[in-house]
Parts: C-alpha cells; sequence; structure tokens
C-alpha cells in the first residue's frame, strides 16, 4: 500500500463514528509501539492526534545526508528545494523531490546540528537546531498526526514533536520548544543562479522514486486529508498557500496583483518559476506557485517564516492575523 492509499484507508476509518476518538487516545495500541515514551506527560488531547496510515519510521528520516555542488546536481530548475541560511555556513539546499519521501533530514551545517523537515499534508517546511537543554537531538517520523500536520518523534527520550510549532506534546520533552532557523522555498534555478557551486543534498541511497510526487493534485482538492478542524475564515480556500510570519498570514492571492507587499515592519517578495510539490505526478511538471522570500523591511535580513496551507495556519493559530490588504 503507498502511502496515498493508506491516507485513504485511515480516512475512511476515522469517519466511522465513535472510533476516531477512541484511537486517538493513549492505551495498550500506543504503549505497545511506543514502550518508551511517556504518556502521562502531554499538552494537547490525546484525541487529536491520529495515525497518518503508517507505522513509527514507515517513512524513513535520514541522517548526514552527503551534499554536492548545484552545478553537479541533476535536477530539473524548477522543482523546489528548502534552502537553509546558517551563520557562518554556505547556503545549503534540500530538494523536496526527497522530502517527500522522508519528511526528516538530520545533519549539520556548519557547527550547527539542524533537522530539515517538510510535511506535504500541511506544505510546511521548517528547519530546526537540534540542540536543547545539553543535548543534540535526532529526529524520526512517529506516523502520527495531529491537523494533518507530522508528529515528529526524538529518538533520545521518545517524545513527540509538532512540526508545525516545534513545540514538544507528549514525553518528558512536553513543553519544550526547538528553535527554528530561517529557511525559505525556491527553485533548483534560483538556487543555482545564486550559488553554483553551492551545496545541495545528494540523492539519498534509498529505493524510492524520486521526483514522483505521490500526493497527486492534493493541493486541488476542497478539503485536506485526515483533517477534523475547522476551515479558514474570510472565505479563504482550506488549501490555498499562505505566508506564515509568527501569528500573522499572508494569502498567496495577493501577490497575483502584485510581486512585492510592504507591511508589518516586513517586505514579502513573490518571484515566479517554482513548481508545486504537489500538483501533478512528475514534480517539475507542477504548476507554478512561485517562491516567496521576506526580509526585515529596514534591514534587508530574512525573516523565519514559511509557505503554509490555509488550514494549518487556522489549526495552530486560531487566533492569527490574516492580512488581507
Amino acid at each position: 500500500m503507498n502511502r496515498r492509499d493508506a491516507l485513504k484507508t485511515t480516512a475512511a476509518f476515522l469517519a466511522t463514528p465513535g472510533l476516531a476518538y477512541a484511537y486517538g487516545k493513549t492505551g495498550p495500541f500506543w504503549e505497545a509501539e511506543w514502550p518508551d515514551t511517556d504518556f502521562t506527560k502531554s499538552s494537547v488531547p490525546f484525541s487529536e492526534i491520529f495515525s497518518g496510515g503508517v507505522p513509527k519510521d514507515g517513512i524513513p528520516a535520514l541522517n548526514n545526508m552527503e551534499l554536492i555542488t548545484a552545478d553537479t546536481a541533476e535536477l530539473p530548475g524548477r522543482e523546489p528545494v528548502v534552502t537553509l541560511a546558517v551563520d557562518g555556513a554556505p547556503e545549503t539546499a534540500f530538494p523536496v523531490r526527497y522530502l517527500t519521501w522522508h519528511e526528516i533530514v538530520n545533519t549539520s551545517i556548519g557547527d550547527t546540528p539542524v533537522a530539515v523537515t517538510f510535511c506535504p499534508l500541511c506544505n510546511s517546511a521548517l528547519v530546526f537546531d537540534r540542540r536543547l537543554d545539553g543535548q543534540t537531538l535526532s529526529f524520526g517520523v512517529s506516523g502520527k498526526l495531529r491537523f494533518s500536520d507530522m508528529v515528529m518523534y526524538d529518538r533520545q527520550t521518545q517524545s513527540w514533536w509538532q512540526q508545525f510549532t516545534g513545540e514538544g506534546i507528549v514525553g518528558a520533552m512536553t513543553g519544550k520548544t526547538l528553535t527554528v532557523l530561517t529557511s525559505w522555498m525556491e527553485s533548483v534555478d534560483d538556487f543555482r543562479a545564486r550559488n553554483p557551486k553551492g551545496p545541495i543534498m545528494a540523492e539519498p541511497p534509498v529505493a524510492r522514486d524520486y521526483g514522483r510526487n505521490p500526493y497527486r493534485g492534493y493541493d486541488s482538492l476542497a478539503r485536506p486529508f485526515l483533517y477534523q478542524g475547522e476551515n479558514p475564515p474570510h472565505g479563504i480556500a482550506p488549501l490555498m498557500r499562505v505566508v506564515r510570519v509568527g501569528d500573522r498570514a499572508w494569502p498567496l492571492s495577493r501577490f497575483e496583483a502584485m510581486q512585492e507587499i510592504e507591511e508589518a515592519g516586513l517586505r514579502l517578495t513573490w518571484t515566479a518559476g517554482t513548481a508545486s510539490a504537489l500538483d501533478t505526478t512528475a514534480i517539475h511538471k507542477g504548476r507554478d506557485v512561485g517562491s516567496i522570500r521576506v526580509r526585515d523591511a529596514t534591514t534587508g535580513k530574512d525573516v523565519v517564516h514559511e509557505v503554509v496551507f490555509a488550514f494549518a495556519f487556522h489549526a495552530f493559530k486560531p487566533d492569527g492575523i490574516w492580512m488581507l490588504g
């Protein structure tokens, strides 16, 4: 069964009256699968956590991947990459064609241990500093979802973490928060143009159909898989992309009329040429959704942000500010 079929099966299961809540509660099922997780500590209702259709590590995270130079990477120019900027190190790119199948890459950039993460169901790409409370954590994919967003786990304490917020939600690390690092999604061509010799992650030595989108047509759906929450306000479609900066969200529809918006002390710039990773079967053929950079309007420095689906912003930031213009 592939991931798409697994999601459909799980969605049908959750639609059965009376089963969703029971499945989400801790009990013999979870404790057998996670004997080293402290289920006496949690910050969210267990009823909000569901199986994503795959078991623990069913989506295998990667560790310490090889880097090659951008001019030698045989990648279609329109495909998206997650570009990470760490002080004292060159910009480094992680192709979404690999992240789609692995969702987490544990590695180090310079002296900074990082976790590069991507949840296809929320289109959320975030990079975290893996150092916390004097130890360096290593992350895996739990197979669980909350509000359709990936629940990660750390291998040191077996605690569960919400990818969208970087917060520990179950286990010994409950209440802890990871530091989010500055990154953005852009095309291979855009990264190459600035960094022809820049480091980019090489293809993993794992049997996967890299370059194929297993979520074909996902970002054209009326409602996301396995999402049980409210739709966004203001008539915004659940799977519309929004630029999230802290508690604010700018719908990408605003960039249809202009390529640059300056508001709230920020300058948001949209650039054409990046394919959606969640549209057509071949990622490089996906429709052009462009890329966004967010900078401080005064200093010009990059600001932590991500481009996510509107439903996810509303689910995790129900009191968030919608920048509608």
